[in-house]
């Protein structure tokens, strides 16, 4: 009992600490807790004392992100919260202000991912079409080129009707009322109309017809109002009629509307936006791209790269090419180089492992794992990085590169740089300029900064039969920690462990013990063991901005549990849609009261294969 009094008194004593280093309780707008960090938003930032956090007893970390002053905990972080004593606590972040920029850049992030991996295929195979046409063995009059060209293009003329189902998703609307705004915009009488010249009105009123396929703006937009005007019509028709009067009376008004006036504004836009980012590249398009190259990666840290997709896109759909994309390739070879070179100078297995996988990730276009893994926490590797990246996009810009679709990422954005013209030097331009992107950032990181965290101590190997065992609480791929996509699990300041990429929306107890918290988002939960380990399975990376959607519990706080109980289960599908990467960390957060946590097994696992051994 004694020790449940100190542990209060503990945590009481953190929850006073935080608040007086936040600013006090006057700085505090709102908080709320995820399963391991204090969320807060400040009424000023510059009040708060970050540094000073991070040295306070019972802090991992400090973070700032999307707006919010993050401060890391860990798994007793529901009983800080309980100390708080109700300063500026909220229930939901739907009641949460945010800035404006910040809910540009998360509002454009809930459009655009869940579309990005089929655009990016439908980009891929453009490419490699063009690849085909260059190389003679197809021509654009064949059968397999006009069927395979129209399921390249489709995603990219019927943007409108896809962008209207994931806008209406984010903005809180019907996605196939924003569908069938989308498809009206590229309705067959309505294209065939604007390309013959002929006039339309819609009572009596002119209607300026334009191109709207692959446009990007005035769905958004149309899509916006429709939202607004679908919950007001809720909100004033009756229970038995609404299902359809809504849905009736949104379309009547919103499609007419954007033909007459959204879609020409929006559209005059666009091209002012397409515009004026030529007006700079046309200025100097060796330094637009250096730009993109050097700072992109800084871009990605901040959520701020979000902002350029609809610029790219944009570009695409205006000018028929881009070159913002010739700069993100340039940045992620930086990368590529600068990770390659810790590999190869690393004596610890660990490292060499961590580097290998990281370098064959960038080259695939997936960099956060080099990055947060390895050459940020290193400082000079990441900045040799970005300095090759620059180096990359002075020698793209120079040679007049340029992306012809929305391709994939890395070496996958390559194909798409192919002119319809045929291979020429601006294409050459992209495979030379990642090639001295990687080059410069290599040398300088090999030669120049030698690394001060390597181990020579060789590293102990580990026995399935040695430990204490933990298995897989969820059936999927198997990933190293350092992978994820968040610093707070991938710098190991929770503690040690791994994480999977769930191929099963099910969470099942990876031992026989207890449940210490289930929060009450569900998107998380900490366990025990009757041997005393503590783990934390947190589903998916941000997720508790779902509150609980997608997500069903079976279990709460202090029920025991059996090896291979169910215990959560989630929707993974419909937590992608909704823009959320599902990687699930599975992290020991007593790791310090042990000698070592090592993963024992890699690959595909079943949540009955033993995943981790504890070492005491």
């Amino acid at each position: 009992m004694e020790n449940g009094v100190n542990q209060v008194g503990k945590y009481q004593v953190l929850a006073q600490d935080i608040v007086r280093l936040v600013g006090g309780e006057d700085n505090v707008k709102t908080v709320f807790h995820c399963a391991t960090r204090l969320r807060f938003k400040l009424k000023d930032e510059q009040k708060a004392d970050a540094e000073a956090l991070k040295q306070v007893d019972g802090v991992i970390t400090v973070v700032k992100s999307g707006g919010q002053f993050q401060v890391v905990i860990g798994n007793h972080v529901g009983d800080v919260y309980n100390e708080l004593n109700g300063i500026g606590q909220e229930t939901s972040e739907e009641t949460e202000k945010t800035s404006l920029f910040n809910r540009f850049i998360d509002t454009i992030a809930g459009i655009f991912t869940p579309i990005l991996g089929p655009m990016a295929g439908s980009g891929l195979l453009k490419g490699l079409l063009a690849l085909l046409v260059a190389t003679g063995l197809l021509t654009p009059t064949m059968g397999t080129y006009i069927v395979l060209n129209a399921t390249a293009d489709a995603l990219f003329y019927f943007l409108p009707v896809v962008l209207g189902h994931s806008a209406a998703k984010k903005f809180g609307g019907n996605p196939y009322i924003g569908m069938i705004i989308g498809g009206a915009l590229v309705y067959p009488s309505i294209v065939a109309l604007q390309a013959s010249g002929e006039s339309l009105t819609f009572l009596t009123i002119p209607v300026v017809l334009m191109s709207y396929a692959s446009s990007v703006i005035p769905i958004i937009l149309a899509t916006l109002v429709s939202s607004k005007l679908e919950k007001f019509f809720n909100r004033h028709s009756h229970e038995a009629v609404k299902n359809f009067t809504t849905p009736m009376l949104v379309l009547m008004l919103v499609v007419p509307l954007t033909f007459l006036a959204i879609g020409p504004l929006a559209t005059y836009a666009s091209q002012g936006l397409a515009a004026g980012y030529s007006f700079l590249y046309n200025l100097s398009p060796v330094i637009a791209i250096a730009f993109i190259g050097a700072f992109w990666q800084i871009f990605v840290m901040f959520g701020l790269h979000w902002g350029l997709v609809p610029i790219i896109i944009n570009n695409l759909s205006v000018n028929g090419f881009d070159t913002i994309t010739v700069g993100v390739l340039m940045a992620t070879f930086g990368q590529v180089g600068a990770v390659f070179a810790i590999t190869l100078r690393a004596k610890d297995p660990k490292i060499k492992g961590l580097g290998t996988s990281s370098t064959i990730a960038g080259i695939f276009g997936i960099t956060e794992p080099a990055m947060y893994g390895l050459t940020l926490p290193r400082k000079k590797p990441f900045i040799f990085g970005i300095i090759g990246g620059a180096v990359g996009g002075l020698v793209g810009g120079g040679l007049g590169t340029a992306s012809y679709a929305m391709g994939g990422l890395g070496i996958f954005g390559v194909p798409v740089m192919i002119p319809q013209t045929g291979i020429n030097l601006t294409f050459w331009g992209a495979l030379i300029g990642l090639t001295v992107a990687a080059l410069v950032a290599f040398g300088l990181t090999y030669f120049f900064a030698r690394d001060k965290q390597q181990v020579t101590d060789e590293v102990p190997t580990i026995s399935e039969q040695v430990g204490l065992p933990v298995l897989a609480p969820v059936k999927g791929q198997i990933i190293s920690l350092e992978q994820v996509d968040d610093a707070v699990f991938s710098s190991g300041a929770m503690g040690k462990g791994l994480a999977i990429i769930p191929d099963e929306g099910i969470v099942y107890a990876p031992f026989d013990g207890e449940v210490v918290t289930v929060y009450p988002s569900k998107h998380a939960i900490g366990l025990r063991s009757d041997t005393g380990v503590e783990i934390l399975v947190h589903i998916g990376l941000d997720t508790v901005q779902l509150n609980g959607q997608h997500f069903e519990s079976f279990v709460e706080s202090g029920q025991s549990i059996r090896v291979g109980d169910p215990l959560i289960r989630f929707d993974i599908e419909q937590i992608k849609q909704a823009g959320y990467d599902i990687i699930t960390p599975v992290i020991v957060t007593n790791t310090a009261s042990y000698l070592d946590v090592l993963p024992t097994y890699q690959g595909t696992v079943e949540p009955s294969r033993d995943v981790l051994r504890i070492l005491v």
